[in-house]
């Protein structure tokens, strides 16, 4: 009995042994293919930022007699401001290039300012004028990229609010307007985050405003005014709305 049961133990194992030499060899299973993200500057952002302003060149005013023409003038220095505020935009990056187009709205605070007295009349007859306290750009920007750094030259609109004064020993007149110029300038910005990214930025504002007006008939009653451009320098923060990112599906 042992032995037919051994033979026939013997029997099935040779069986399963030739069936599994039969089978065909297994194929390799090919790993899933990766998805990561690929830098792009594309997207919408909003950040805030601070630096200063100061003034290009000196402010200079001009007093006169109701009638006359200017007989002289004197220029003063300009206080540097502080200057905050935020920023909205949108870039563009096509895909596959390192160029970057963008669209960028700013507003914020400044406050440049300086006075002085009549170097010929002296003490009650001064001028003083002020760029401030708030101003505005428009400005379209184009950009350079290599990956998460960006360098980039920007120019448009700006919108500052300007008010010059003339006094004299009883009288004053001030005159205020907000004026449409010129602005241009440049950054680097650098993207530490999907989301998040650091820039340092420099701007000019073209002011070059000139006030004139008359507060009396008095000697040196009016005035003329000019108000040089800005400089500005600042640091900001940005965050872009669903990060930089665009998913693709690596290659092998």
């Amino acid at each position: 009995m042992k032995k037919i049961l051994l033979a026939t133990v013997a029997a099935l194992g040779f069986a399963g042994a030739a069936s599994a030499a039969d089978l065909p060899a297994r194929m390799p299973v090919k790993a899933p293919p990766v998805i990561a993200p690929v830098f792009s500057w594309t997207g919408c952002y909003i950040g805030g930022y601070v630096g200063g302003a100061w003034s290009a060149d000196d402010s200079t005013a001009y007093p006169y007699t109701s009638g006359t023409a200017n007989t002289y003038g004197y220029a003063y220095n300009a206080d540097s401001s502080f200057i905050g505020g935020g920023t909205l935009g949108c870039n563009w990056q096509p895909v596959g290039s390192p160029f970057v187009l963008g669209l960028e709205g700013e507003v914020g605070y400044l406050s440049v300012e300086g006075s002085a007295y009549d170097p010929l009349r002296g003490t009650g007859y001064y001028a003083s004028s002020k760029a401030g306290d708030w101003y505005g750009m428009i400005t379209g920007r184009l950009g350079y990229s290599w990956d998460r750094a960006l360098l980039y030259v920007k120019g448009g609109v700006a919108f500052v609010d300007v008010e010059s004064t003339y006094t004299i020993p009883g009288a004053s007149i001030s005159l205020s307007d907000t004026v449409a110029t010129w602005t241009v300038g440049g950054g680097l910005e650098w993207a530490f985050d999907m989301n998040w990214s650091l820039k340092a930025e420099y701007m000019y504002i073209g002011l070059d405003e000139t006030h004139a007006g008359c507060a009396s008939t008095a000697a040196f009653g009016c005035f003329s005014q000019d108000v040089g451009g800005i400089h500005t320098a600042k640091i900001g923060l940005n965050y872009r709305f669903g990060g930089f990112g665009a998913p693709v599906v690596a290659k092998y």
